[in-house]
């Protein structure tokens, strides 16, 4: 059976303080790390996603509702994250986000505000909208 949980999948975190929010993998680590005995993945995803945008609002208001996103990084066991059918290819978080990075506090907020950038910069790209990067910014309704 082919692995599932690939780089860019979007997941649904079920447990934990950001339960029910939707995030993108990063990494995967089969057998685990030397902190985390188990398998689990590293996942940057949205505590708040933007406000909704539409065409009419004027530069200024538009930056506003994007400037409230806020994104998180953490490390999650496989059994509390759900995968979706979507992947999302165009958004490259390998470089902003690594393991080494997790363990510095600083080092963890400044790839929390590069993050913050790189998907603030997406959504406001909407004409090229592909149906994963539709799917992640929208709010999980259930």
């Amino acid at each position: 059976m082919g692995k599932i949980l690939k780089k860019g999948k979007v997941v649904i975190l079920l447990s934990g303080r950001h339960a029910g929010k939707k995030a993108i993998i990063v990494k995967t680590f089969e057998e685990g790390t030397k902190k985390q005995k188990f398998p689990c993945a590293l996942v940057a995803g949205m505590r708040e996603g933007p406000r909704r945008v539409t065409r009419s609002m004027g530069k200024k208001k538009t930056e506003k509702n994007v400037s409230k996103i806020k994104p998180f990084i953490k490390f999650v066991n496989y059994n509390h994250i759900m995968p979706t059918r979507y992947t999302v290819s165009d958004i490259d978080l390998r470089t902003h986000v690594t393991p080494a990075n997790m363990t510095k506090l600083d080092k963890n907020e400044e790839s929390r505000k590069e993050i913050k950038k790189l998907f603030e910069g997406r959504y406001l790209q909407r004409g090229k909208n592909t149906s994963g990067v539709q799917y992640f910014f929208h709010k999980l309704r259930f």
